[in-house]
């Protein structure tokens, strides 16, 4: 079963590296991310808060995005060409095809996030000014590696992105040490992005199951509008909305995934409320991620079984 699954996991990640949309998306997301030196630098010393700030901010903008576009057309392509049809023919169980897919995006993902972390952290390693000589030469370094690799693994390029994206990451939370706190904002803010990607990506792969593109992008963005207003929903004043609003806010709140935690107040992210404690916090983001995405794509597997392609 694994065998099966990595080889359908390859195949999506190899498929949506070479989309072009994704490129955009990537550009634009690296865009915002140079875009905050602009807004920064109409700030009196506190430069490197607005980079994390917009920087982080971005990272999840644009991952929720790249989460929701793939999770909508993925599946639907497969089924447009009826490329599907042969692989469902072999000894593939459709729920291995729907891990697959997850996997395969949820890897793309990854390496996005990884490169917009990457590079918001080596803008504030510069601000920081502490080796910047050190920095320079490791941002150096890994544009020449990514290059070489490009040119000389010219079958298997797409495949080297990922391990070098989160090469990247790693370098460069290592050398931005002098940013202090907001090279913690930024590490932790990427965390719990890949986390709520993780569920937004599940959601898509439910509505895909069953429904086109179009329809699967509305209806996880409405989930995902919800999601974040979550607490909001479940605090509305009855003297202001009525009883009736509230009760429906309270069973939304109920109902749909809370992702308004994946996007916490910066003094949570610093570690600086005395009764939540950060490792705790993320590692309780984390398993809720891997809950809400177990039982998402168990229902997709299940809808996507019962699921009648003549």
């Amino acid at each position: 079963m694994l065998g099966r699954v990595l080889a359908i996991a390859m195949n999506t990640y190899r498929e949506a590296v070479r989309a072009r949309v994704l490129f955009g998306l990537m550009a634009a997301a690296l865009a915002a991310s140079a875009y905050s030196l602009v807004i920064a630098s109409m700030s009196i010393r506190q430069e490197m808060r607005i980079v994390a700030d917009i920087g982080s901010a971005s990272i999840s903008a644009f991952a929720v995005l790249v989460a929701i576009i793939l999770g909508a057309t993925s599946l639907y392509r497969e089924l447009e060409l009826k490329t599907v049809f042969p692989i469902l023919t072999r000894k593939l169980r459709r729920h291995e095809y729907i891990l697959g897919k997850y996997f395969g995006i949820l890897a793309v993902l990854l390496a996005f996030v990884a490169i917009d972390g990457a590079s918001v952290l080596a803008i504030i390693a510069l601000q920081s000014s502490v080796h910047v000589g050190l920095t320079l030469g490791v941002i150096g370094s890994l544009l020449v590696v990514l290059g070489v690799g490009l040119w000389r693994a010219k079958l298997s390029r797409v495949f080297l992105i990922l391990p070098w994206a989160l090469f990247a990451f790693g370098a460069m939370a290592v050398v931005s040490h002098g940013a202090g706190p907001e090279r913690q904002i930024v590490i932790v803010s990427a965390l719990l992005t890949m986390a709520e990607v993780a569920i937004v990506t599940a959601i898509a792969m439910l509505f895909s199951s069953f429904s086109s593109p179009f329809l699967t992008a509305i209806f996880t963005l409405m989930v995902f509008l919800i999601g974040r207003s979550a607490d909001t929903l479940g605090n509305l004043p009855a003297r202001v909305f009525g009883e009736t609003v509230r009760s429906i806010g309270i069973v939304l709140s109920k109902v749909f995934p809370n992702l308004f935690i994946y996007v916490p107040a910066r003094p949570v992210l610093l570690g600086q409320v005395p009764s939540i404690a950060l490792p705790s916090y993320v590692l309780g983001a984390l398993g809720t991620a891997v809950l809400y995405a177990v039982a998402l794509l168990a229902v997709s597997a299940i809808v996507f079984r019962r699921r009648d392609f003549q």
